[in-house]
C-alpha cells in the first residue's frame, strides 16, 4: 500500500481558531489554546494520522499588522510555514467574516500563492445563522477562488473530519515522515515551556502575557522514570516579576501546579517541575530567546 504525507499550513488572524483546530486533528493538545490572541509564536507542528496519509499541521502564529520586533518575526513565520506547504488553509471567524485583516491575507496570497492548494474553513459556525453563512461562503469566493470551502467549528469538532479526510487526499504520495506514535515535532523543552507559558497566560489575563517567556533551563531524566525540569520565566521589569510571583508567591505555585500536572498527564509520567522567575530588560532584542521560542530573530528586523 503506497503512503502519502505532507504539510498543511493553518493561516488566518489572531484567535481564528488556528491552535483548537491543529489539536483537535492530532487528537491531543500540542498547540498552545487560550482565550488571549497571539498566543502561539512559533511554527508548531502537529502529526495526524489519517488512513494512509500522515498530515503534518503547521499551526502559525495569527498575521496582524507588526509593530514590534517579536510581532514581525512572528508574521514572518507565519508566513514562512505558508511557503513550505502542500496546502493552506486559511481560517476565519464566521461570525467576523471578511476583515480588513482577512482581506490583506487574501491580497498577500493572491501574490504568493502559485499553483498551491489553498482552501477555505469557515470556524465558529455556530455563532451565525445558516443564510448568513451561505452568503458569508459566496463573499469568500467571489473574494478569491479556494479550492474547496469547509464550515466547521474547531472547538466542538463539527465538520472537522470532512476537512481531516480532504487534506489526506490532496497530500503527496510519499513515505511518512515521522514515526507512527509521535504527534509534534517540538522538542519536549519547548513543549514544556508553552505548557507554562499558556498557565501564566491564563491566570494573569490583561497583565503582561506578551511581557514574559518561558525558557526550559534544564530537563534530567531520573532513575524513577520521573523527569525534573527547571523553567526560567523571563520578565521584562521589577514590577512584572511581582505579579507573577503573586501575593505569597501564590500565583507561581499556581501555575506552577498546572503546568506540572498537565506535562505529567502529556508524559505518562510524574514530572518535578520548578520554576524561576527573572528580570531581563532586554530579553525582546536578544537573539537567543527567540531561538528558544522557535523564531528568527533577523526575521524580525
Amino acid at each position: 500500500m503506497s503512503t502519502r504525507a505532507g504539510f498543511v499550513a493553518l493561516i488566518g488572524e489572531p484567535n481564528a481558531g488556528k491552535s483548537t483546530l491543529t489539536n483537535w486533528m492530532v487528537g491531543a493538545k500540542v498547540s498552545i489554546v487560550t482565550h488571549k490572541v497571539q498566543t502561539t509564536r512559533a511554527r508548531i507542528r502537529g502529526v495526524a494520522l489519517e488512513g494512509d496519509a500522515q498530515i503534518v499541521f503547521v499551526d502559525t502564529p495569527g498575521l496582524f499588522e507588526p509593530r514590534r520586533h517579536l510581532d514581525r518575526a512572528m508574521v514572518a513565520a507565519a508566513w514562512g510555514g505558508a511557503a513550505d506547504a502542500d496546502v493552506v488553509v486559511l481560517l476565519i471567524e464566521a461570525h467576523r467574516g471578511l476583515t480588513k485583516g482577512v482581506q490583506r491575507i487574501l491580497d498577500r496570497l493572491k501574490e504568493t500563492a502559485g499553483s498551491r492548494t489553498i482552501a477555505l474553513a469557515i470556524n465558529k459556525i455556530d455563532r451565525l445563522p445558516a443564510e448568513k453563512l451561505l452568503a458569508l461562503t459566496g463573499q469568500m469566493n467571489a473574494a478569491f477562488d479556494f479550492a474547496e470551502t469547509f464550515m466547521i467549528s474547531a472547538e466542538k469538532g463539527h465538520g472537522c473530519a470532512d476537512l481531516k479526510t480532504w487534506l489526506a487526499g490532496k497530500m503527496p504520495e510519499s513515505p511518512w515522515l515521522y514515526p507512527e506514535d509521535q504527534i509534534a515535532d517540538l522538542p519536549l523543552r519547548m513543549i514544556a515551556a508553552e505548557m507554562t507559558r499558556e498557565k501564566l497566560t491564563l491566570r494573569l489575563h490583561q497583565e503582561l502575557p506578551y511581557q514574559l517567556t518561558v525558557e526550559t533551563e534544564s530537563w534530567e531524566e531520573r532513575e524513577d522514570g520521573s523527569a525534573r525540569v527547571d523553567q526560567v520565566v523571563y520578565v521584562t521589569r521589577d514590577g512584572h516579576k511581582g505579579i507573577v510571583l503573586g501575593h505569597k508567591g501564590e500565583t507561581i505555585k499556581a501555575v506552577s501546579r498546572a503546568a506540572r500536572e498537565e506535562l505529567a498527564e502529556f508524559l505518562g509520567r510524574k514530572v518535578h517541575l520548578f520554576l524561576q522567575v527573572k528580570v531581563r530588560s532586554g530579553w525582546l532584542e536578544e537573539a537567543a530567546r527567540y531561538s528558544e521560542m522557535g523564531l528568527d530573530f533577523n526575521d524580525g528586523r
